[in-house]
């Protein structure tokens, strides 16, 4: 590894050097890669120049010499919307991995979260196929775990936030944030006097890598650094299936935001202690 500062940076990756760096040496092959040209038929109508292989990276190979997929979202390309194609790419994938563990093929999904959601110029279609990653996820998991990766520095919001929290461990580093809404929508729709999307420090208190995994929204806390990184995907595939996902800790959560004041906005520290200190990992 270099010692080299910046080349230590995960999130100074691109999806597809992500995914390389996350899987076995040498044991990387892209499915739909650049040359195969799978790309949304809505985005040249727009004057969009596709790129990034429609915003995502389909990578196979392996982890800890355990059968894998890597999807790793480009983040720079569409603020990483997800998309027709896009998506589609991203369920079939989960699909086809699942459908390898029904055939004796242990095979584990790593999902590289750089989203904002789901692209608004492709509507219903893109609302559909990320309805589709979450059916997949919710397969897959029952077999091998699905982890997802939180970096930075886009985000992850929206309907993808929904595939995060489905997966079975969530990775987040600092610099990463994770919500159902980003903070433009929520201060468009409360105002700024409630939410106050210029305000850095106040957004990743509450929404940041530290915060999620302080309340118990994120299994693992990582910093930038691609070595860390890559140790961490091995422990958690190593790991197995957790033995509740979280999503199915439903009356647990229920009972965390009853103790939420609604008349008041709770600071960081607030939240942090009612979610800290009951959510068990």
């Amino acid at each position: 590894m270099s010692k080299n500062r910046l080349s230590d940076s995960f999130i100074e990756l691109s999806a597809r050097e992500r995914a390389r760096a996350l899987l076995d040496t040498g044991s990387m092959r892209e499915l739909l890669g650049p040359f195969d040209r799978v790309t949304s038929p809505w985005l040249a109508s727009q004057g969009i120049v596709t790129q990034a292989d429609d915003g995502l990276v389909v990578a196979r190979g392996t982890i800890n010499g355990q059968s894998a997929v890597v999807l790793g979202i480009e983040g720079s390309f569409q603020g990483g919307s997800m998309g027709e194609v896009s998506g589609a790419k991203m369920a079939g994938a989960l699909e086809l991995a699942a459908e390898d563990n029904r055939n004796g093929i242990p095979t584990l999904a790593v999902l590289l979260l750089e989203t904002g959601g789901v692209r608004l110029q492709e509507a219903n279609l893109g609302l559909a196929a990320i309805a589709e990653i979450h059916a997949a996820i919710a397969d897959l998991r029952r077999y091998q775990p699905v982890i997802g990766v939180i970096a930075g520095t886009v985000g992850c919001f929206g309907g993808m936030s929904v595939a995060a929290a489905l997966c079975s461990y969530v990775v987040v580093t600092r610099e990463a944030r994770y919500g159902l809404n980003g903070p433009q929508v929520i201060e468009q729709e409360a105002g700024i006097a409630e939410y106050d999307s210029r305000d850095k420090p106040f957004i990743w208190s509450l929404s940041g890598g530290e915060q999620r995994h302080a309340t118990g929204l994120a299994d693992r806390y990582v910093a930038d650094d691609v070595a860390r990184m890559a140790d961490t995907v091995r422990e958690l595939a190593a790991a197995g299936v957790p033995a509740l996902p979280r999503d199915q800790r439903i009356d647990e959560f229920l009972a965390l935001l009853d103790r939420i004041d609604v008349d008041t906005q709770p600071d960081s520290a607030r939240v942090r202690e009612i979610f800290g200190k009951g959510v068990k990992a």
